[in-house]
């Protein structure tokens, strides 16, 4: 049977390119031998549920354990009903232990007891019943919310002192928060009224993303049973635009393999991998479009709007930083300080924040292309100097981040732009205090920078000028846009403070500066 690039769920060995399980999650096997209670955390399609699955078969397989994932999932629509909760956790459970132990391995019928005590007397039950030690994974713990998460929290801590004998000798909580979200989860610190929701941990683990090693490892396993080759520059390219997240580095070979270049005797390039890449980004698969309400949380935020408009973070809590690096929006950089946590979602996060107003836009002629379909440069300026007098201050209401609530709007017109055949592109970085985009189309290529004017400070064009002539000279361009757009207080409406001017870099380019 062909195997293939899994981008939904577990890998499964006999039909999908895997690594090795858990070559990511080394000394689990020690820690389950110490009688540890534990926290595996990682972004959502990294790994864990395959790499645990590995791991509970291989306990169970060596006769010396009894070792089964079951998923806390179901118990997530009673965040208010522990009761409830419990009984739809259980049948989940008792329905994943005979899929996936030998009969004389399955628990025994679930004992009577009160609500907010059940899953404690299962598995103490369970544990008395089992002829081998117990050890439970529990995936997906951190879809539980307020009393039950807190109800199921303090029943394994109630009877993690019985373990072996009268309770799982081991036990994992797998899910994408670390312990300290768990207070938050549960609607407030002092609901929990300790200074850990799981005191009983012996450690808190993670899954790294995929090394460029590895990365390489995984596509030869493409190329040794079909022998279609990936280039080095290819598999350098997909490694560079996905930091080596798992879900997008299988993604782009699904969708180059299977769609953009489906004979195996034609080698995978590197222009085939920013193919797939623009393709992922435009069409915001499941794992994409969920990045839409995380971005909403106050948490996410109170990181990424700052971030996005070049600013300094400010008085940001470490939890919260911490928050987005587990959640896998963010990173450390390798020189220090936050960034986002790879190519792809820099390009995504703006873009997603940028739909409302997209699709609060008014139909809007193409009056930017001549005849021949190429881009004018002039004609865009005029278009979207029309575009924002007229349509500008309403659709500032329809951006979800007030801060940079123009530079969303502008994104938004200009995916207007780049929707008949083009492409743009963003950076932005923490304290850079600007937001650089540019735009290709055909064989135009137009630089531009984003400052705002905010109150108490002197008008930006001297130090946007500066940043935007180091910009255009790495795009290699003479010309660009400087697009003020100015916050103060007490200014008239922008269809009268909307103006043009030219002006000069200190390298020598011309810039048109937009004020608006």
């Amino acid at each position: 049977m062909p195997k293939w690039f899994n981008t939904a769920g577990p890998c499964q060995a006999d039909i999908h390119y895997m690594l090795a399980p858990l070559a990511r999650l080394p000394q689990l096997e020690r820690l389950v031998a110490q009688r540890g209670y534990f926290v595996i955390h990682a972004p959502r399609q990294m790994g864990k549920t395959t790499a645990m699955l590995a791991l509970a078969q291989q306990l169970t397989a060596s006769g010396a354990y009894t070792a089964v994932m079951v998923s806390a999932e179901v118990g997530a629509a009673f965040p208010h009903d522990p009761g409830a909760a419990e009984f739809a956790m259980l049948g989940s459970w008792r329905d994943r232990a005979e899929n996936h132990l030998p009969t004389e391995l399955h628990p025994p019928p679930w004992p009577h007891a009160e609500p907010g005590q059940r899953l404690q007397a299962a598995l103490r039950a369970w544990t008395k019943a089992s002829p081998r030690p117990l050890v439970i994974f529990i995936d997906e713990i951190d879809a539980l919310q307020d009393e039950t998460l807190i109800s199921v929290l303090r029943q394994l801590r109630s009877g993690y002192p019985d373990r072996p004998q009268g309770f799982p000798q081991s036990l994992a909580l797998i899910g994408v928060r670390d312990v300290r979200d768990y207070k938050v989860a549960s609607g407030g610190s002092r609901r929990l009224n300790t200074s850990s929701p799981v005191n009983i941990k012996l450690k808190s683990l993670t899954l790294r993303n995929f090394t460029l090693a590895e990365v390489e490892s995984l596509y030869q396993q493409h190329t040794v049973e079909t022998g279609q080759l990936f280039e080095p520059e290819a598999t350098q390219q997909a490694f560079e635009l996905t930091q080596g997240q798992p879900w997008l580095i299988n993604a782009l070979a699904k969708e180059i393999v299977e769609e953009l270049v489906t004979e195996p005797t034609q080698p995978i390039t590197a222009t085939h991998i920013k193919t797939a890449k623009e393709i992922l980004i435009q069409r915001q698969d499941t794992h994409l479009d969920s990045l839409a309400s995380i971005l909403r949380e106050d948490r996410v935020r109170a990181v990424i709007e700052p971030m996005l408009a070049g600013r300094e973070l400010g008085d940001i809590p470490h939890d919260d930083v911490q928050f987005l690096i587990d959640l896998g929006l963010c990173r450390m950089g390798s020189q220090g300080g936050l960034v986002i946590a790879n190519p792809i979602y820099q390009e995504v996060l703006p873009r997603v924040l940028s739909q409302t107003p997209q699709a609060s836009l008014p139909q809007i002629s193409p009056s930017w292309l001549t005849a021949a379909g190429d881009l004018d440069p002039d004609q865009l300026l005029q278009a979207f100097l029309s575009f924002w007098r007229q349509h500008g201050h309403p659709l500032l209401k329809s951006a979800p981040y007030h801060e940079i609530a123009p530079h969303l709007v502008l994104m938004a017109f200009l995916h207007r732009v780049v929707n008949g055949g083009g492409v743009l592109e963003r950076e932005y970085a923490i304290g850079s205090d600007r937001m650089d985009l540019c735009l290709r189309y055909g064989t135009v290529t137009l630089g531009m920078e984003l400052k705002v004017w905010r109150e108490g400070r002197p008008d930006p064009i001297k130090v946007g000028l500066e940043q935007l002539d180091r910009y255009l000279a790495g795009l290699g361009l003479k010309t660009g846009w400087l697009v003020i757009f100015d916050q103060r207080l007490g200014l008239p409406p922008i269809a009268e403070r909307t103006t043009t001017e030219l002006a000069m870099t200190p390298g020598h380019r011309e810039i048109v500066v937009i004020r608006g």
